[in-house]
């Protein structure tokens, strides 16, 4: 069966660094990594966390939370988090060394203050999709290849989603980092992807593999309006 893969870019923010608002360890190291293989894709797509203000999943919205307490937050369960990504912010903003002009769209999510959005398909209640899946369709993508931050949350949920939705998954494990807010997050959310029916890769293997024969990809034409179009081809 012919493949046609893209590559999920998830999160490849200031604020995910570290020295950032909600930092993950060695999350800078992920950069290089991911330069190496996107020559290797005809498809990238990069999200960012964009976040208002006044986001429900910000303990500074909540008088008397701190970071880590678990919240009610319109019926779902809500980790509380520093304020982070919030829009227009340096900290929202894509790792100035991410090689730009290979990303073809960039997708936001996390815009509406009442819902969190951990996967980059949709909020964390399913109500509204971000329209990555619509884009990816469109484009006859069989294949996603997804690396970013945080391994524990975004990149999980976006692996779940993926899956879900009937493409064939790939991650790769040297492009991650996590949070690990408790002790083995990162491992367990391997083991779950794997569980899942994800394919655990590394840029190692997938450079490798190119060098016989290049994947074939989907070229991109545009973005639908639920995304913020960021072409610099």
């Amino acid at each position: 069966m012919h493949m046609t893969p893209a590559l999920i870019l998830v999160d490849i923010q200031y604020d995910f660094m570290p020295g950032g608002a909600l930092p993950t360890r060695g999350g800078d190291e992920v950069v290089p990594i991911l330069n190496r293989v996107m020559p290797l894709f005809d498809l990238v797509v990069a999200t960012q966390d964009w976040h208002p203000r006044n986001h429900g999943s910000f303990a500074s919205n909540h008088p008397g939370k701190k970071p880590g307490d678990v919240v009610d937050l319109n019926g779902l369960e809500q980790i509380l988090w520093p304020d982070h990504c919030v829009q227009d912010s340096p900290g929202a903003e894509l790792h100035r060394d991410l090689d730009r002009a290979r990303i073809d769209t960039v997708v936001r999510k996390g815009t509406d203050p009442a819902i969190d959005s951990y996967s980059t398909f949709f909020d964390n209640g399913r109500l509204k999709s971000t329209g990555l899946e619509d884009f990816l369709r469109e484009r006859g993508v069989t294949d996603v290849f997804v690396a970013g931050l945080a391994t524990d949350y975004c990149v999980l949920w976006s692996v779940r989603d993926a899956i879900d939705l009937g493409f064939t998954t790939h991650v790769i494990r040297d492009g991650c980092r996590g949070v690990e807010l408790k002790r083995g997050d990162i491992d367990r959310a391997f083991d779950e992807m794997t569980l899942l029916g994800a394919k655990i890769t590394s840029s190692d293997e997938l450079l490798r593999v190119s060098a016989g024969s290049r994947p074939s990809s989907a070229s991109p034409q545009g973005s639908d309006s639920g995304h913020s179009d960021d072409r610099r081809r």
